[in-house]
């Protein structure tokens, strides 16, 4: 696996300054194209539909229109940030952007998949390019009619997904040539489970497919305590009757919650998807096995660390679609940095490499049909793909 060049890492920290320094006030759907800054759009047309965030406020996203020979063609990406499985997970959200569009950020700049570089980005960089908020607190999987009078709470993720969707078929997706449905993290759960209501959705004849960055969210068994995702798929059926959402030949064979891991409906998707992951995800470590991030970058790399490591990393890779039976429907990039989602970032797009393949030229190789893809990186301990000038093992 080769490193990111130097220039990549610049370009992370001017993004970080942009991000953190500028505020702007303006309009809707007009972007500023040297800062890549895109500002919101509200949807409040979804309100009558009941289609709202935690909090009742209006959906809403940030859309850089697509121009010349990209003005037919769609990236549709989703915000992540985990998700909330209790009701005071859920107010709490309220108060942040994550539960209430009122709390977005006036504007938001464009990198990675979504930049409007040419250089940096040519397959897609003059597409319609779209990236939604997540305030709703389940993968956009909740359908729940009654809102509690108390708490004001309001559980309509799949109202929400299908609201946005109906309005970029009317301003002009139904015309597509070319769709992705795309996201990061919890954002990009959905691009799983609704990338073949995407698919029916769309002209027969545009090439639509699916795209899913540190998302591959994995069921790890035989723990002695409940897994911290458990919980949460258990939270989201319970709160937000998250079931109706999931593949019915996933739900009548075992517990709704396990069919919010991909591992388990993968098999259903019909539209060609590609999965973005790192094998030692940092999310995934953090979670599944508290304290061992810091023991990694602190460099206390015990036998029981490594074991451990090494074991998740194996039980990762026989999850993911099997090699043997994969076509070109199913693409991967799979490498072994410790970071979780890449895509967003213009050092994860364009700098980190699998087999001498970027993400951006495997992804673009895939999508377009130039050749399957299924790359795994071979390491067998995380690394530090930030490192220079070479990258370096996490456990030496």
């Amino acid at each position: 696996m080769e490193h990111t060049k130097l220039q990549c890492l610049c370009l992370l920290i001017c993004s970080l300054i942009v991000l953190n320094g500028k505020t702007v006030l303006g309009g809707n759907q007009t972007s500023n194209e040297n800062l890549g800054m895109v500002d919101i759009t509200i949807l409040e047309s979804a309100v009558s539909k009941g289609a709202v965030c935690l909090d009742g406020s209006p959906p809403a996203f940030y859309y850089d229109k697509g121009h010349g020979e990209g003005a037919n063609n769609w990236i549709i990406y989703f915000r992540g940030g985990e998700w909330c499985y209790n009701v005071l997970d859920c107010l709490n959200r309220t108060k942040t952007e994550k539960g209430s569009s009122k709390l977005a950020p006036k504007q938001r700049s464009f990198y990675g998949i979504l930049g409007n570089n040419k250089t940096e980005n040519p397959d897609f960089y003059n597409w319609n390019r779209v990236m939604v908020i997540y305030c709703d607190g389940s993968s956009f999987t909740g359908d729940v009619e009654i809102v509690d009078p108390v708490t004001n709470l309001h559980f309509r993720g799949a109202r929400v997904f299908h609201a946005l969707i109906e309005h970029f078929l009317v301003i002009g997706m139904k015309d597509a040539k070319n769709a992705i449905l795309s996201g990061g993290s919890a954002g990009g759960l959905p691009a799983l489970l609704h990338c073949d209501r995407f698919r029916a959705l769309l002209p027969n004849s545009a090439r639509v497919k699916c795209l899913a960055d540190g998302s591959y969210f994995l069921h790890k068994k035989n723990m002695k305590e409940i897994p911290f995702m458990d919980i949460v798929n258990e939270g989201l059926i319970t709160l937000h009757h998250s079931a109706k959402m999931l593949p019915s030949s996933c739900t009548s064979k075992m517990r709704p919650s396990l069919c919010l891991f991909p591992q388990y409906f993968q098999q259903e998707i019909q539209t060609p998807f590609f999965i973005v992951n790192s094998m030692f995800d940092t999310f995934q470590i953090n979670k599944t096995f508290p304290g061992y991030y810091e023991d990694l970058n602190n460099n206390t790399c015990s036998a029981t660390l490594v074991k451990t490591l090494q074991d998740f990393k194996q039980e990762f890779l026989n999850a993911l679609p099997k090699q043997s039976n994969c076509s070109s429907s199913r693409g991967m990039f799979i490498d072994s940095c410790l970071i979780h989602s890449q895509i967003l970032s213009g050092v994860g797009w364009n700098g980190f490499t699998v087999h001498n393949k970027t993400i951006a030229e495997a992804f673009s190789n895939w999508y377009f049909d130039l050749s399957p893809v299924q790359l795994i990186d071979t390491p067998d301990m995380p690394l530090n793909c930030y490192k220079f000038p070479s990258i370096t093992s996490f456990c030496t």
